[in-house]
Formats: C-alpha cells, structure tokens, sequence
C-alpha cells in the first residue's frame, strides 16, 4: 500500500468529471483505477440517500459547526474536490481521501473525514463526521455511509437529517432499495427545533416510530408503531399512520378530524380527505358523521387560472331524525347548500368577480354550526343576519375608480322580505390630472337601483316595545307613527341617480394665510315607487314619487397656520373657517334613506361640505363650520394634538332638523342653528403610549352628549387598551337612557412562546359585566396551543332574566401534521 501526502487541498475547476480525474491522477494509475476515483465523486456528490423529511432522537441536536459552504453552482457538471491526503491501495483495489474531505458538484456539498471506493464489490463507503447538503438545502448526518456504485441501494447508520424547512428525522440505521424507498429503524420525526440551552433535551413533540418508511416516489411518510410524544413523555399510540413528507406543498390524503356538538345533531366528526387533482385545482371531500342525523357531506371544488381563481362548497344531508327540527325551517328530510366565490383580473386594472349562496333554508348553516357562520372567535355568538350573493367590476386608474356590482342578500334570520335586492349599484369617481383653471376638477357619480317586499319598523318609545305597536303583525296600523316607530326600511323600488363634479383651488398669500375657493354642482335624479303598505303612508308619499334635486355650492375655506418654535418643540396654531352657499334641500325628508341613516357628528366631519354617510339625504341651506387646531412637536416629549370647533346654520332650511323616515340627523348636534361644540385631543409622548379623547358638548349648558376616551400601551411583552365611552340618551332613535361603559383588553407574554390576553366590556349604567374573552396560548416554530373562553350576557327589560351566551374553543397544533380545533360545550 502506498500512500503519499497532498501539501494543499486539491482543486479541479472547470473540468467535466471524468477529465478532473484525470487531471489529478497521479502515475502509476490504472483505468480501473481512474473508474474508482471517479465513481467516488459522483456518488458523494449525488447526496440522494435520505428523503427530505427529518426528525430527532437519539442523538444531540447541537451538531458540529459545519465549515463555511461554498457557494452553490449550476449544473454544469463541473467539479471542485479538497481532501488533506489522498491514499491508493493497489493490492486491494481500493482509494481512500482521507482528512476533511470535501467535494462540490452541481450544487450539492460532501463533507466527511474518510472516503473510500472498493472497486471489487463496487461499493462506495464513507465514515466520520457525514455532512451531506444537496441542492434543495437538505442536509444529511450520519457516522458511516454505505453505497453501491449505482446509488440505488445502500445503508446509513447513526442516521439524522435536518431539512431545508426545518423538519428532522434521526435512526439507528436507515436502508435504501429500488432508489426511491428508504426504511429508518427505530425512527423520530419532529418538526421542532432543538433546545438551545440543552440539545439533549427531547424536543417539545415527536413521532417515534419501530419503522418509518419514506416513499419518495409517492412523497409519503408512512409510520408503524408509532407513539405521540411530548418533552418525551408518550400520549397516544398509533399502530400505523401515514402522512405526505415536508417537500410536499400538495397532497392527496386524510386531513386532521374536526369535532363539533349541538343539541340538534349531537356528536359531530368532521372526516376531511384533500384530492390534489392537479397542479392549478384541488378539492376537500368532509362528511361529518353526525350521532342523531345521520352523515353530512361536504365537498369544496378549487380552482386557479392564469388571471384568477374561484371556488365552490356544496352540502348536503338526509336527515335521519327532522322532529329534532319540529316547527322550525330545518323540519325536512333534504337539506344543503352551495356557495361559491372568484374574482379573475383581465388586465392590471380590471377585475371582476362575485359571491353566490343558495340554501334549502335559511337556518342551515347555524344548525350544523358551518364554519361560514362562525363570528371572529370562532364561536356562534355574534352571528351574521345576512349572506350575501353579488356580481362586480371594478377598475382603479392612478386617479380614477370604477366599481359596479349586483347584490342579493340572503337572510339567516327569516326575514327575507326585509331585506332588499340590489341590481345594480355603481360608483365612479375620477381626478383629472390636468389642472382647471389653476385648481383641482374632480367628478364622481353614483347610481343605484334596488327593491323590498316588506317594510321594517322599530319601535322608538317603551310603550310601542312594549305593546308591539311596530311589528308588521300589530293589530293598528295606524299606530305605526312617526313619534312611536322608525321606518327602518322601505318598501318598494328606489332608483337614484347622483352625479357631483367639484373644482378647489388653494392661495397663499404673503402674510402665510391659505385660501381655498371651491364650487361644487350636485344633481340628483330620484324614482321611488313606495308600497302602500300598512303604517307607510305615515312616513312616506306612497306610490310613484319622482324627484330632480339640484345642489350648486360655493365656498370657501381659510386657514393661517401660527409656527412658533422654542427650545423645547415646535408648536403649530391653525384657526380654520369654512363658509358655504347653496340652496335648501330638496324634498327633506320625502324621500326613502337608504345609505345616509347613520350620522356621528364630530371632528372627523366638522370640516366636510357635507356631512351625511350618503346620497340619500343632501345638506342644504348657508353654513359655516369653524374651529382651531394645535400641534405641539416635542423635542423629547413626544406630540399633541388638538381639534375645536363647531359649525353654525347661517339661512335657509337646516336640513338636520328635518325629520326622516329613520330619524337621522335629529339629536345629531347640527339640528340647532349653532351646533354642539366638538372636540378632539390626541397624544403620543412616544411610540409606547398612545392617548386620545373625543367629545361632542352641549352648546348651550356644556353637558356631555358624547365622550370617548382612549388610552393604549405597547411593550416587548404586554400590551394594554382601555376605552371609556358615555353617551347621552337619543329619545328619538330609540336609546331612552343614558349609555355608559367600558372597554377593556390586553395580552401577556408571560414566557418566550406563552400569550395571555383577555378583554372585557362593563356596562356602568347597569354595573355588570356584558362581555369578557379570556385566552392563552403557546406558540413556537413547531407547535400551537390555544384555548378561548367568550361569554356575553345580554339585559333585557325588568322582570326578564338576563340571556348569557358561552363558548369556549381549544386548538392544537402539530406543523406538517395538522390543526385540531375542538369546541367545549359550557352550560
């Protein structure tokens, strides 16, 4: 045997394969002798032992430092081997790299401190410190390594791999056959990463199982004998299971069970089984076998194209038991439903898309707890009136939007008739980018059409709530009166036409004050054919109404911003005026109001030219809205800011004093010639703590008509809010006392991966609690747990015992295994 030592590293670029071995032979090298050296660096360099799934156990999870990587080539089949000494055996056919061998070829990396090639059994073996990397960041560890020239078949003992996406996997042994199977005896798999303090601490879950093979052709894991383990401690014992290994995105197979309860249905088990068709579309196949009602079927279709994707759920069940569902919609063998959503692009501006729902009846969804009917903590608490079916378009320019759409609504609570159908609704609004006259010139218009079977009525008085005078079903009609009930919806068709174009142009002049004439021209074209049905009339013309509503306005608007700038911040004093000009309303209060009911009145509207949430009602007549704002910037105290104002009806009819058939604006604050004061106050001393404060205040004996308070505060591990809310009463929308609570909530994170966070509502008029959620959770690379608890309580009349409804919901987590959510039933 002869050996002869390499002063350097040997290093062969730019060569393919076999003329790099033939480069570095050394004299005396015989052909079968150049086939061994280069069937040596093909199968190091090759690295396709072990699939890419990896777990841990048996061994320390705090491996060697590896040696800085070289950088990853292309596929050009070029070949870059290091090794301190290089021995030849010639009596026995075998060459040897010996000492921190390395080798480099099409992306893939060899480390390890002994290579050998046995040209008489054609095997390749490798001992020491293996570390393995292929192209995909896989990386291999292993003791020993054991392989035929072929690369096919082969064996590694003292086995652990750690894969791109930080999933690991660890045997004894692991065998190879047929190239694309490979069997690890006594097997973990984990997707945890190690304890950094302590790697021979057991990971936080693992699988462990007496054989785990891995199909790379199929890209499964399948386990035999295998136990759940947590800090290593067993749990459960599964004696086979099977899942698809980490490199899959997309799997055909069994998804983790779901588990539900409910009076009507009992026991329910969600059995998911995900069909990956094909690389753009997939399907999800979940039969619920139900202990009272027998199997629900669930199937959801998915779809994805060059511009788009869509989507399609169908259900279905015959009912095993209906009397369960005695005197309510669900009392019928068949039941089910569809629902479908997409939206695909035809260019970089347009899209187009829509929602559709069609149910056997309308309280499906709530009776089999359907996950499209959850509320935002997973619960069935705070549940959803309306679903809703629509058709659009929608274009957005740098300075244009387009938006059309067709809408039903379908109602969750029965009341079909109320609720209106949409066909259809369209907005555009549009900035021009060339200037008009030196300023500004803007348009928008909107158009919507729209019909109801049956009016809504709400009572706004103790007696009408009490005696029902404004239900549909009450025995006067002609008590549904303005000073009793609300038309909260009305009958009929309503189409509207609203078109505004808008010019602004601001000057500076040489004192600093900044002056802004505007004129804006609004028309709307109005066609309500109201149904005469009873108790309408009272509020409405009823039959065919036409309207043609012309809104001129000019105005304009003054600022003169004050600076003064000290040692200690910058503060900024800006008064603000705003006068306007334009005729009355037209037909106040004549007509239906359908998307202007809600009115806030405040600092975020104060400087609006007008202030209702839509086209439906149109402020007219002269005002002038007035106020101040300050700014103080801080040099190391953070910022303050400050909003006055009010707003003053000069002539004409104030439109906020007309009463609608929703009662909109009276008790706004405006439905006074000079308006409640408004006010605003925020304050940010740094980016931990934020404070803010608004109010509207009587503005003849400065009571408060509404308050909001606020104060937050984040930090590296907590972070608290705390609302305070007082409101007046509002006799004429129905709010007969004064309202006053507050709001609550915070998280913890009381560990590195434990959050606690709970929230709560205190009802201070009543002095009870009306909401709370608490909850905690453990989250890390590897593993969630979370548990809710939301309970709500709702007080009603005197003499009525209080309604609290509770929920609570636990999660489970294992990644690349699945999710469980399980819901508790709480009495």
């Amino acid at each position: 045997m002869s050996k002869r030592p390499i002063a350097k590293p040997v290093r062969v670029t730019g060569l393919s394969p076999a003329r790099a071995a033939a480069a570095r032979e050394p004299r005396g090298w015989t052909s079968a002798m150049r086939h061994s050296a280069l069937v040596l660096c093909l199968a190091l360099a090759a690295g396709a032992l072990v699939p890419a799934t990896a777990a841990a156990q048996g061994f320390t999870y705090n491996v060697r430092p590896p040696k800085a990587p070289a950088p990853r080539v292309a596929n050009d089949n070029q070949m870059l081997v290091q090794a301190t000494t290089v021995e030849y055996d010639t009596n026995n056919s075998r060459v040897s790299a010996v000492g921190n061998v390395q080798l480099f070829y099409n992306g893939s990396s060899v480390e390890a401190d002994r290579v050998i090639y046995d040209q008489k059994t054609k095997r390749l073996h490798a001992e020491g410190n293996i570390r393995m990397t292929d192209a995909d960041g896989k990386i291999t560890y292993a003791n020993s390594l054991d392989l035929a020239d072929d690369y096919r078949d082969g064996f590694v003992d003292s086995l652990r791999v750690e894969t791109e996406d930080q999933t690991r996997m660890a045997a004894t042994r692991a065998d190879r056959t047929k190239g694309n199977t490979t069997v690890f005896e006594n097997g973990v798999y984990t997707a945890c990463a190690p304890c950094r303090d302590n790697p021979k601490k057991p990971p936080l879950w693992q699988v462990k199982g007496a054989r785990i093979i891995h199909d790379q052709t199929e890209k499964m894991l399948y386990f035999e004998n295998a136990q759940l383990e947590f800090f290593g401690m067993p749990i459960a014992y599964m004696p086979y299971f099977s899942t698809p290994d980490p490199t899959v995105k997309r799997k055909s197979g069994f998804l983790m069970p779901g588990f539900s309860q409910a009076t009507s249905y009992g026991i329910g088990v969600d059995m998911p089984y995900y069909w990956a068709i094909e690389g753009s579309y997939d399907a999800t196949f979940t039969p619920r076998i139900t202990s009272k009602q027998g199997v629900l079927l669930q199937t959801e279709f998915r779809q994805r194209l060059d511009t788009g994707a869509y989507q399609v759920r169908l259900y279905g069940i015959d009912q095993l038991d209906r009397n369960a569902f005695a005197g309510q919609p669900g009392d019928r063998t068949l039941r089910g439903g569809i629902d479908t959503k997409g939206q695909f692009a035809l260019s970089d501006k347009w899209v187009f898309g829509w929602d559709g729902i069609l149910l056997s009846d309308y309280m499906f969804l709530s009776d089999y707890r359907l996950a499209q009917y959850r509320d935002p903590f997973n619960a069935f608490m705070t549940l959803p009136t309306e679903a809703i079916s629509q058709l659009y378009l929608t274009g957005v320019g740098s300075r244009s939007f387009f938006d059309i759409r067709a809408m039903h609504y379908l109602s969750l609570s029965g009341n079909q008739q109320t609720v209106p159908i949409v066909y259809p609704v369209l907005d555009y609004s549009n900035v021009l980018n060339s200037p008009v006259l030196g300023g500004e010139f803007s348009y928008k218009t909107n158009f919507v059409n729209l019909s109801r079977e049956q009016a809504v009525f709400d009572p706004i008085t103790t007696n009408a709530s009490n005696s029902g005078l404004c239900t549909t079903a009450s025995a006067d009609p002609a008590a549904r009166l303005p000073t009793q009930c609300l038309l909260r919806a009305t009958p009929g068709t309503y189409t509207r036409l609203s078109a505004q174009a808008q010019w602004r142009r601001s000057f500076t002049d040489p004192y600093g004050q900044i002056w802004t004439p505007f004129a804006i021209l609004r028309a709307d074209a109005i066609n309500a054919n109201v149904t005469a049905q009873p108790g309408v009339g009272n509020f409405l013309p009823t039959g065919d109404t036409q309207a043609l509503r012309v809104t001129p306005t000019i105005g304009l608007e003054y600022r003169y911003p004050f600076i003064n700038v000290q040692s200690w911040g910058t503060t900024t004093i800006e008064p603000i005026a705003q006068v306007l000009v334009r005729p009355n309303e037209t037909s106040a209060g004549r007509l239906p109001n359908e998307d202007a009911q809600s009115l806030v009145f405040d600092t975020s509207n104060l400087f609006s030219v007008d202030k209702f949430s839509g086209y439906d009602r149109a402020e007219g007549g002269g005002r002038a809205n007035v106020g101040a704002q300050a700014t103080t910037q801080f040099d190391r105290g953070g910022t303050v800011n400050l909003l006055f104002g009010q707003s003053y009806h000069l002539f004409g009819l104030n439109s906020y004093t007309v009463q609608d058939p929703n009662n909109t604006s009276l008790g706004s604050g405006l439905d006074k010639t000079a308006s409640d004061y408004v006010t605003r106050v925020d304050y940010s001393p740094n980016r931990t703590y934020t404070f803010s404060m608004r109010s509207r205040l009587d503005q003849q004996n400065i009571n408060v008509q509404r308050f909001e308070a606020e104060a937050k505060a984040n930090f590296d591990r907590w972070s608290v809010a705390m609302t305070y809310g007082n409101y007046a009463a509002q006799p004429t929308l129905g709010a007969l006392d004064r309202r006053e609570g507050l709001l609550g909530s915070g998280s913890v994170k009381v560990a590195q991966n434990w959050v606690v966070s709970g929230a709560a509502r205190w009802d201070l008029v009543a002095n009870k609690m009306n909401q709370y959620v608490v909850g905690a959770g453990y989250v890390d690379d590897c593993f969630t747990l979370a548990a809710s608890y939301v309970t709500s309580t709702t007080y009603a009349v005197a003499g009525v015992a209080p309604q609290t409804n509770q929920t609570m919901m636990l999660t489970l987590g294992l990644r690349t295994i699945g999710n469980l959510s399980l819901p508790v039933p709480v009495n």
